[in-house]
């Protein structure tokens, strides 16, 4: 449909057309190949280079045609009506260096004149109008689907125990960023499992969701178990927890403490570290009880960076002030 609507245009209409169209996204494409180094748009800049440089090539020869016209061959009989017309006292014919009038010749150029104008006007400020490709890719991420697949036992035998999913929709909050102290970032991969416990025999349900910045990576876990905070503290002082420091949390006993994350290396094939898991930065963990009364079970907000920076206390007693709330209590048994 565009090539007959642009067949339809006359010839020094339709190609400054695409002369201006073919340059400009030319010109545009190998700005973004240059930037994004894209060899994709590079090829595509190439193409539209070229086939501009061919509308040029064709529209210069057509100048020189008109400039320079072919001398017109003498028609038989031409001298013996050439004298009759004399004779008559007739205007001889225009002959072949005579310019032929042509009409609207003004009209077509202002017109293709316009229409580039407007054309190069529409290109370049696109991209101040439309959204570019770089805003779509600052959209935060969102906790994942939802597949409709059965839950493990643990969740049927403890009424009330959150999946990752409602873990995930409490945590992964507009102002999460904002509570971090990096208000300017969003979250670039959020994540979410239903599991159970290790060494339960799957008896134990352990929800878990994690949302990862450019700066901080928050992690939040639930266990619902029968250790309560006060035997958790003392299994900390067993183990690597720094600077463990107990506390109240929304009227629950809870706890502050510093411990390494750990950091699993996949290999594949003979290459790889040859160390499937290392220690990595350390993190920050707030833990607080699932009740007032510390009857066991807890939740644990953990955050920390892959600089080693780990955020004031403050931070996560304000996450955990937040968060905490909009999941779903557990029933009292």
């Amino acid at each position: 449909m565009l090539g007959f609507l642009l067949r339809l245009l006359p010839f020094w209409v339709r190609e400054p057309l695409l002369i201006a169209v073919g340059s400009a996204l030319g010109v545009r494409l190998a700005y973004l190949a240059a930037r994004d180094h894209d060899q994709g748009a590079a090829g595509f800049a190439v193409m539209f280079l070229v086939f501009t440089a061919i509308r040029v090539h064709v529209v210069l020869r057509a100048l020189r045609a008109r400039r320079n016209p072919p001398p017109a061959a003498p028609a038989e009989g031409a001298a013996v009506d050439g004298a009759a017309q004399a004779r008559a006292g007739a205007e001889p014919p225009p002959g072949p260096g005579t310019p032929q009038k042509e009409p609207h010749v003004w009209g077509q150029a202002v017109a293709a004149v316009a229409l580039v104008g407007a054309l190069v006007a529409a290109v370049w400020a696109a991209p101040h109008v439309l959204p570019s490709s770089d805003d779509s890719t600052r959209q935060p991420a969102s906790c994942p689907a939802r597949e409709h697949k059965e839950l493990p036992q643990a969740y049927k035998l403890t009424p009330g125990a959150s999946t990752g999913d409602e873990l995930c929709k409490a945590l992964n909050r507009p102002d999460l960023a904002q509570l971090l102290g990096t208000p300017g970032e969003t979250a670039t991969t959020v994540s979410a499992t239903s599991n159970t416990a290790p060494l339960t025999g799957e008896k134990v349900a352990s929800p878990e969701t994690e949302v990862r910045f450019g700066t901080y990576t928050v992690h939040l876990s639930a266990a619902y178990n029968q250790m309560s905070t006060a035997q958790y503290v003392k299994l900390m002082k067993f183990g690597n927890e720094q600077d463990i420091k107990t506390l109240t949390v929304l009227g629950r006993p809870a706890v502050l403490a510093s411990d390494h994350t750990m950091k699993i290396n996949i290999r594949l094939g003979t290459g790889g570290s040859p160390r499937p898991v290392e220690q990595g930065p350390l993190a920050r963990t707030l833990t607080v009880a699932l009740d007032q009364k510390d009857r066991g079970g807890y939740y644990e907000i953990a955050v920390w960076s892959t600089s080693g920076a780990l955020p004031d206390d403050s931070v996560l007693l304000g996450i955990a002030g937040r968060v905490l709330p909009a999941i779903a209590d557990r029933p009292a048994r």
